[in-house]
């Protein structure tokens, strides 16, 4: 009886101990504008994902060749367009996505679309990266080479952010699948412009590959617990009716 009593005492703290791994910060309760999830709904990437590849495996010799395969890019315009994914704040994932889904996503052209989408980029971007990157702290490309992104006035406060998974590429993932589902007739354009917003993330230096890919399972996963959210699917479905209303 001792025994048993000691070790539900300790499955009891271990939980705990496991609950508290999942970080606070902002959520639906603190910024409305920015998410629909609570912390206590959104997914823990800590839990979700392996660790990062370490230096030296064969993981983070991929990791190292895709960054140079990247570097090499940044002169073309596909690295010009790697630095204008860079900003997805003010309405820029939404001008990212408008010319793979086919029409202009502002507040003035869809409204209802461009809150659905404004309203869910912390969910993806923030609340479900969170445990894992304040976990490992994983160092970014551009720190570890010492060598400048495409846009040298982010680093600063990039360097003391986690690298391991990509906060943007989650939003961009999270919104090609949302933006599919809206305008189907359009999803191979518009997933792939959501594939690309994460291999830009790679060229400029803020990520490396295995950060981008595990942020699109996170992205995909962020957007399934979304799907279970009354707020989301309430505007989802505004989304859906506004646009079948502009393309009759």
């Amino acid at each position: 009886m001792k025994k048993s009593f000691i070790t539900l005492c300790l499955a009891s703290l271990l939980s705990a101990n496991a609950f508290a791994l999942v970080p606070a910060g902002n959520d639906a309760t603190t910024k409305p504008d920015l998410y629909y999830l609570k912390n206590d709904q959104a997914i823990d990437s800590l839990a979700l994902l392996p660790p990062p590849p370490e230096v030296g495996s064969i993981a983070f010799l991929n990791d190292q060749a895709m960054y140079e395969q990247g570097r090499l890019l940044r002169n073309t315009e596909r690295g010009k367009l790697a630095a204008e994914d860079a900003n997805l704040s003010s309405g820029g994932v939404a001008n990212a996505f408008s010319g793979a889904f086919g029409s202009p996503i502002t507040q003035k052209d869809a409204p209802q679309l461009h809150k659905l989408l404004t309203n869910m980029i912390e969910d993806a971007g923030d609340l479900a990266t969170r445990g894992a990157k304040q976990k490992y702290m994983r160092i970014r490309p551009f720190a570890f080479y010492n060598v400048p992104t495409c846009n040298t006035k982010d680093q600063d406060e990039l360097s003391k952010n986690g690298s391991y998974p990509s906060g943007h590429t989650a939003i961009g993932w999270a919104t090609a699948l949302v933006l599919a589902e809206v305008n189907p007739q359009r999803q191979n354009e518009i997933l792939k412009r959501g594939f690309d917003l994460g291999q830009s993330r790679v060229i400029c230096g803020y990520h490396w590959q295995s950060d981008v890919d595990a942020a699109r399972v996170v992205g995909s996963a962020v957007v399934a617990t979304l799907h279970t959210n009354p707020a989301f699917q309430q505007q989802l479905q505004r989304a859906k009716e506004e646009f079948a209303a502009s393309h009759k």
